[in-house]
């Protein structure tokens, strides 16, 4: 495998002018200041470890995502592609969307629990990702609500509970305003709504999550990273945003092992940045004025939104403006001691709110 370029002209051009403003109420390092903090995500991005500048590993297949257990894996139709996805009981139907560089295996505790207490859980992975198909288009949000939407139809549905973290949960809220009658409940975890990225606004050093939007818009030079090493920096970025706990558990190390072999799977890595790169791009462009036109529509499904009181990615005073996008029920509720991985730091609690807000979301 190739090792990856020097950084892109552009890219270099963003760090020279990128603005100095901080974030209202986050402290600001001095300009220059090189970081010493080893969990600062821009020096994650911006600066590769010599240790990922070599590939010993052999590629995968996507086979290496079917792992066994108390569920089924196939392949289903929707919306012109062919999805992997994994599935167990039966009920109402809840779907599970993950999050960036993830695959249907973040959800890998919530799948038995939520099958356990009533409901028919399917989790895929998205479009791009794992095993299922990996497209050069539509990974416009858009096109991702109607991947969402065609998962429910090809399952024999007429409506679902939308579950999603990080990028998941944008989808998932994205879906719930333009396929309102296919969406009974949505709980979003450690996710902005996407009003929050479709607004034209200048980028800052203190947004994390504006940080990983700059370096996905860089032409080819992202998924060379996240490739090289092995897939070294999507270990460093979870590592970086997770709790204390998690990350030193031996649950963490496998983890970490599984996505990195994921991630390499032809095409996979190309696909994570694409669905960031479009969110990063869009809002200058034509799509990016009908995106904020029709998220001009407020969800009516009642919605829980969830994040860790140690997300340092998504902090919870990134989410406090989705209140006013929900004319339905909304809480926010924050999960002590954990960052930005709730469904794996505290599982049996996020099974448990999951499942709460499921039943809440049934017809009486």
């Amino acid at each position: 495998m190739s090792t990856p370029d020097a950084e892109p002209a552009r890219f270099r051009k963003w760090k020279r002018n990128r603005p100095t403003e901080p974030e209202p109420g986050v402290p600001e390092p001095a300009v220059g200041a090189p970081s010493t903090d080893p969990d600062d995500l821009a020096g994650l991005l911006e600066r590769p470890d010599p240790a990922e500048l070599t590939d010993d590993a052999p590629v995968p297949d996507g086979s290496v995502v079917r792992d066994p257990g108390p569920w089924t894996h196939r392949d289903v139709s929707a919306n012109g592609i062919r999805f992997h996805i994994v599935e167990a009981g039966s009920g109402p139907l809840v779907i599970l969307l993950h999050g960036f560089g993830q695959y249907w295996r973040s959800w890998r505790y919530q799948i038995p629990g939520l099958a356990q207490a009533g409901f028919r859980v399917v989790a895929p992975d998205l479009r791009g990702y794992g095993d299922s198909d990996k497209t050069q288009r539509g990974y416009d949000a858009f096109t991702l609500a109607d991947d969402v939407s065609g998962l429910v139809r090809s399952l024999g549905e007429r409506e679902a509970v939308l579950v999603g973290h990080g990028y998941g949960g944008v989808t998932a809220f994205n879906t719930a305003v333009m396929k309102p009658g296919q969406v009974r409940g949505v709980v979003a975890i450690s996710a902005p709504h996407p009003i929050r990225m479709a607004r034209i606004r200048r980028p800052v050093p203190s947004d994390r999550y504006g940080r990983l939007l700059t370096w996905a818009a860089t032409p080819v030079w992202p998924e060379r990273h996240l490739l090289a090493g092995n897939a070294a920096l999507l270990e460093r970025i979870v590592r970086s945003q997770s709790g204390p706990v998690w990350k030193a558990s031996n649950d963490f190390t496998e983890t970490m092992a599984k996505m990195r072999q994921a991630i390499r799977i032809p095409g996979a890595a190309k696909g994570a940045v694409e669905h960031l790169r479009w969110v990063a791009r869009s809002p200058l462009r034509t799509d990016g004025h009908r995106h904020r036109e029709a998220l001009a529509s407020p969800i009516t499904a009642p919605v829980l939104h969830i994040v860790g009181d140690a997300d340092r990615f998504t902090p919870p005073s990134a989410l406090v403006d989705a209140r006013e996008q929900c004319t339905g029920w909304y809480t926010l509720s924050t999960v002590r001691g954990v960052g930005h991985y709730p469904a794996e730091e505290a599982p049996d609690l996020l099974t448990k709110m999951i499942a709460n807000l499921a039943g809440r979301a049934q017809p009486s």
